[in-house]
């Protein structure tokens, strides 16, 4: 066994900044952090390679005296706290003093820095943890720090960066949040020589999420400003009609800190639940106001995660403060004397039936109603009718047990070759529609329910998919096109997949900043055509566009005939169900959609008249 020994301390310094730099979106949230505790109001951000050859921040901040610079690099040392006691009280952005100490020894860094009383200015530069230059320059006030070549001397890190496009994604991401949680602040984001975001600083949020997101979601937005028990909430949230697949346009901030909380998560989330489906998500913008004692924000390396005091009472005091937010002017419109435009007619929210429109509806009522706009699948609807039955009736054990598997949609044990050959689908009888959503077969002595969503769904995908390995997928053209305003994460995601979505039959051209005009969508697909469905592919792409392959995005791109499929609720004729059925019943599998829910259940007559008690 090897004898123990004490690190080096260039490896301790490697080692230490492996946990506060994994990559160069760290460095950049780390510098950016220092320039707004220096109470900078302009912040610059360049990148070059998605930060691994360049990076420069430049602040007009307080700058860094001459006898502190060399100090500033030291592990551990920092101007934001002095003891521990400290902690319980942290109102800066930095507190550890280890960013620029990792920094530093994983990179070539050069300081360039000047105080406001100074005559002079300071250039100081630092490769690999080693000092190498400190010297007077002329240079205006603030600091600007060039971080060249991260990850030279640590080859295994820099390995496992993504490609840098990807990386410099996720920057942009970065830079947008620090924009929203400081809109007092203008900062200037560049990439590659090209400037990406510029920012005012004139303190308006509203016009921060309008140049971030664009015009569609800045019209849509409800202000909140509510002062709460255990906090005071600020900012704007979406009307209900903006929501997205994923939680990327949640964003909230803490002190004017970027965190990531379940507890905050949940408050919003069950705010919203009375007014939206389930698993779509609000677009949120706001900024928490917390006394320092009651958070813990030593908790996580690149402090993204704290901990509260009292977490029931912060999501009681979020939940009422974003609910009351969705209330408040909803179905009265403001009317601003100023304003050019005429007063418009009061907008409303589409909400669940109940006899008191402001109050949540019971939980069981409340689910059934989304697991019905999901299209969740009628056999579970069907174990539930059976599970409500045993509790009433004293069945025979086998005979609940045979039941349950004839609803949880077996088919290949109950459908054989009958239904699915080319005579079954001539002589199988449409008896009808039940709930507008699902169709009534008979055939040969059994009743067959089949899912229309699912039904239609499944043909749809395997014809697209069909058309993408022959190489036809044909295009329809939109006239007018279809106008997108994009983040600078799902314009790079347009940019990278080009290629993708021509082959799927989408259309998409640059139309000024940050605009895209889409001038033709897949022809089997033309619903998709419409903008927040678009979005919602464009969005998958966001979350994992980094670790697919092509395939497997084209299949999950595909997977949208979910979107253009006819919905439950929807009555349709006969003869249309018919065409359908017959398209349906040629696939390898009709069994299921491509989510894997059932598209069609069997009962046969035998097990009606059980149900009856006509048979024993």
């Amino acid at each position: 066994m090897a004898g123990i020994h004490v690190l080096d301390q260039d490896t301790i310094n490697q080692i230490a900044a492996g946990e506060v730099i994994e990559r160069p979106m760290a460095v950049v949230k780390e510098l950016v952090e220092n320039a707004i505790d220096a109470g900078a109001n302009s912040v610059t951000i360049e990148i070059k390679e998605g930060g691994t050859s360049l990076i420069r921040i430049t602040d007009n901040g307080s700058g860094i005296g001459e006898e502190d610079i060399p100090l500033a690099f030291l592990p551990h040392a920092t101007s934001k706290i002095r003891e521990v006691t400290d902690l319980l009280r942290i109102a800066t952005l930095g507190f550890r003093g280890e960013a620029l100490a990792s920094i530093a020894a994983v990179s070539q860094l050069e300081l360039i820095t000047k105080t406001r009383e100074a005559l002079m200015g300071n250039r100081y530069c630092i490769e690999g943890g080693e000092e190498k230059i400190l010297e007077s320059v002329g240079c205006p006030e603030g600091t600007t720090v060039l971080v060249r070549n991260l990850f030279y001397n640590t080859p295994a890190r820099l390995k496992f960066l993504k490609t840098p496009a990807t990386e410099a994604g996720y920057i942009s991401g970065l830079v947008e949040r620090m924009a929203l949680s400081h809109p007092h602040i203008s900062f200037r984001f560049i990439n590659q020589n090209q400037s990406r975001l510029h920012t005012s600083g004139n303190g308006s949020l509203k016009d921060v999420i309008y140049q971030i997101y664009g015009r569609d979601i800045a019209a849509n937005l409800l202000e909140v400003d509510s002062e709460q028990s255990s906090c005071r909430v600020q900012g704007f949230i979406g009307k209900p009609v903006v929501s997205r697949g994923n939680r990327n346009f949640m964003n909230y901030f803490i002190n004017g800190r970027y965190i990531k909380s379940n507890v905050v998560h949940r408050a919003i989330e069950d705010a919203y639940a009375p007014y939206s489906m389930q698993h779509r998500y609000p677009f949120t913008a706001l900024h928490f106001t917390i006394d320092p004692e009651r958070i813990d924000i030593n908790v996580h390396p690149q402090k993204m995660e704290l901990r509260f005091s009292n977490g029931q009472e912060m999501y009681q005091s979020i939940y009422h403060a974003v609910s009351e937010g969705l209330k408040q002017k909803e179905h009265i419109p403001e009317i601003r004397l100023a304003a050019p435009d005429p007063p418009r007619a009061p907008e409303k929210i589409e909400q669940p039936a109940s006899p008191a429109r402001s109050q949540r509806q019971p939980e069981p009522f409340e689910k059934q109603r989304r697991r019905m706009m999901e299209g969740e699948s009628p056999s579970t609807k069907i174990l539930e009718t059976l599970k409500r039955q045993e509790e009433q009736q004293d069945w025979n054990a086998s005979e609940v047990r045979e039941r349950r598997e004839y609803a949880a949609g077996q088919q290949e044990s109950l459908f054989g070759q009958g239904i699915l050959s080319g005579e079954g689908v001539k002589e199988c009888r449409i008896i009808g529609q039940v709930f507008a959503t699902y169709w009534i077969l008979e055939y040969e002595g059994a009743m067959y329910l089949v899912d229309q969503h699912a039904a239609h769904e499944k043909v749809l995908y395997e014809r697209f998919m069909r058309e993408l390995k022959e190489k036809k997928a044909a295009s329809q053209l939109l006239q007018p096109p279809i106008i997108l305003t994009l983040t600078m994460a799902e314009e790079q995601v347009v940019k990278e997949q080009e290629e993708i979505f021509t082959r799927l039959g989408y259309q998409i051209e640059a139309f000024g900043g940050r605009d895209y005009a889409v001038t033709a969508v897949p022809a089997h697909l033309p619903s998709v055509g419409e903008a927040e469905l678009l979005k919602e592919v464009i969005d998958t792409l966001v979350d994992e566009h980094a670790s697919q392959t092509p395939e497997i995005l084209m299949d999950r791109l595909a997977s949208m005939s979910c979107k253009a499929a006819v919905k439950g609720n929807h009555q349709l004729p006969q003869e249309q169900m018919h065409a359908l059925l017959q398209e349906l019943m040629t696939l390898e599998n009709p069994y299921h959609c491509p989510h894997g829910r059932p598209t069609m259940i069997k009962m046969t007559r035998q097990e009606l008249e059980k149900k009856f008690k006509r048979i024993v």
